[in-house]
């Protein structure tokens, strides 16, 4: 059987739709129809069924999903384990990152980082979502969290802070914004959605802070209306830009953590081992974060 068409099975299974397997395995979308349908053929059984415009598994592509669980997990170690025999400080490596980092830090790093070591290239995959790093949809991860997940090896690269931030306009116009007692006279950008839950804004949303009208489920857009004028805005430090100013750090709001993070089977690799090596020092010696 392919092996190439057992994960595009998967793929499918995972997404439900032959456009987004597409996009998860970097084919193209007639790859993936060409796959499915050689499979159903090979196997002589429908695998899905369409339901509003989502694939859903049949009786039997269930129970193909449970065998094929099995032979995804072995070729996967088959191919880590290859992979972290590989002594040369050559080839590609997939670098999944947040946008946040990817924007800013990320080329300077990065930039650098090629020139040291110009037999390495670098596939910056943004994605603020976690990738699958057993089948090596990415080899190096960047990530913030408090606990990164136990089958992934890696360490803390460093703290970040929650701050304030307003732009220099609204600042002019509006009371003076010194430190948290402050905040009563400024409406702020308040979260919305699953960000609402967030830690960080637990003081904030728990006292009679002003809100704007407008309140947000993205960071990054809660960053944009900031510097539109909408209101003040709690940022961690790594959504800093120019059009914002950054007035104090919001201490009741616990600290984000970046991790750097690759799959144990890869941690020998040499070009993976000085990414990780490069990335942790460039992000500590950079003043930004002091």
């Amino acid at each position: 059987m392919d092996w190439n068409a057992i994960k595009v099975f998967a793929a499918v299974c995972e997404t439900g739709s032959l456009v987004k397997a597409a996009e998860r395995i970097g084919v193209s979308h007639a790859t993936v129809f060409r796959h499915m349908a050689a499979l159903e053929r090979q196997v002589g059984t429908k695998l899905f069924d369409r339901v509003k415009g989502r694939y859903v598994l049949t009786g039997a592509g269930t129970e193909m999903q449970e065998i094929s669980a099995g032979i995804i997990s072995s070729f996967e170690e088959v191919d880590r384990r290859i992979a972290g025999r590989d002594e040369a400080a050559a080839g590609t490596v997939r670098l999944t990152a947040p946008r946040s980092f990817s924007d800013t830090m990320l080329p300077r790093y990065l930039g650098d980082f090629a020139r040291e070591h110009p037999a390495i290239s670098i596939e910056l995959l943004v994605s603020n979502q976690e990738l699958n790093m057993s089948d090596r949809s990415a080899d190096v991860a960047l990530r913030v969290a408090q606990d990164p997940p136990d089958h992934l090896w890696g360490r803390r690269i460093l703290g970040i802070n929650w701050a304030i931030y307003a732009s220099p306009a609204y600042l002019k116009a509006n009371a003076p914004l010194n430190d948290a007692k402050d905040l009563s006279a400024h409406s702020l950008v308040g979260p919305a959605g699953k960000l609402a839950r967030h830690p960080a804004f637990a003081t904030l949303l728990s006292v009679s802070q002003p809100l704007t009208p407008v309140c947000c489920d993205d960071l990054t857009t809660m960053a944009s209306l900031a510097a539109q004028g909408h209101g003040v805005a709690l940022l961690p430090d790594d959504m800093r830009r120019p059009d914002l100013r950054r007035l104090f750090t919001y201490t009741p709001a616990p600290s984000n953590s970046l991790w750097i993070l690759t799959h144990p089977d890869l941690r020998g690799l040499r070009k993976i081992s000085l990414l990780m090596g490069y990335l942790s020092g460039a992000f500590r010696r950079d003043p930004v974060w002091q």
